[in-house]
């Protein structure tokens, strides 16, 4: 097997705390996750992104979100509900499924500032100043097509997500 050279990343991520899985019908999905694999309580809510900004662009979109944990890792259900987002995206090319791994950062400009360097753009960005968060998820479309959210919580707001 051969070893890379050792190099000095570019970030170094925290350990993954979130999974998202972005659905059709979050209802349907949340009672089928706690029905057969005991996933739950879901928390639910309705979350208005307007100037989010998708590829660089301002949209203005909605979604419901529903949350529960399991360990340490908070399990996420995403279902767009109107306007251009990268969930709708999501779910006309691939179908429901895992959208992305989350990564609670502390200082979110900075991650994008490196990543920028490395010619990584955020795909989505918002700051939530009600839940006390922002988030950017950027493509890793290099090699394996994941995408990572970047979250950093702030200081005010409520904790939902």
């Amino acid at each position: 097997m051969l070893m890379a050279e050792e190099q000095r990343p570019a970030i170094s991520l925290p350990p993954v705390n979130q999974i998202c899985i972005v659905v059709k019908d979050i209802s349907k999905a949340a009672e089928y996750y706690s029905s057969v694999y005991g996933l739950g309580p879901f928390r639910t809510v309705d979350i208005s992104l307007e100037g989010a900004l998708l590829r660089g662009r301002r949209v203005n979109t909605r979604i419901r979100a529903a949350f529960t944990r399991s360990g340490p890792i908070q399990i996420e259900l995403i279902q767009p509900i109107e306007g251009e987002n990268i969930y709708t995206e999501f779910l006309e090319s691939k179908g429901e499924g895992v959208h992305h791994l989350g990564f609670q950062v502390d200082d979110l400009d900075s991650m994008l500032a490196e990543l920028a360097k490395e010619g990584i753009e955020p795909l989505f960005y918002h700051s939530l100043p009600e839940f006390g968060a922002a988030f950017a998820y950027v493509g890793s479309d290099r090699i394996g097509g994941v995408i990572f959210e970047l979250i950093e919580r702030r200081s005010s707001g409520r904790q939902d997500g």
